[in-house]
């Protein structure tokens, strides 16, 4: 590990875990299971407190549904003891894309690159 990624992650907490949270994963944590996406989750020894470890940017929406009830004590055992049933037609878990290039941009959008020519609609012109 370099000395610039060593200072970015002393003053930064959105680029991965923070030195104090990797000193304090090192000491009490106790690596509970990993998500599809990379994230490590954890739980000290007496399971009070439980916490993740984001695989890149820290962003909550990137976090499973299943992860999200046992991070909350929602459920007791995580999902790799205990996987939730999912339904059929249950879609795979995604993070939110509001606020980046790939977010959902109806037809008409002046957002998309090619916008749809509307045909259903006649400026005013003023006689």
């Amino acid at each position: 590990m370099g000395i610039l990624t060593t200072l970015l992650r002393s003053v930064t907490w959105w680029n991965g875990q923070t030195l104090n949270t990797q000193f304090y994963t090192w000491r009490k944590g106790v690596r509970v299971g990993e998500d599809a996406q990379g994230n490590l989750f954890y739980r000290n020894r007496d399971d009070s407190r439980r916490w993740v470890i984001f695989n890149g940017e820290a962003e909550a929406s990137r976090i499973d549904p299943d992860w999200h009830g046992w991070l909350h004590h929602t459920y007791r055992e995580p999902p790799t003891d205990r996987p939730l049933p999912h339904k059929t037609w249950e879609k795979p878990h995604s993070e939110n894309l509001t606020g980046t290039p790939l977010a959902y941009a109806p037809a008409g959008s002046i957002r998309r690159a090619v916008p749809a020519e509307r045909r259903d609609y006649e400026a005013w012109s003023p006689e």
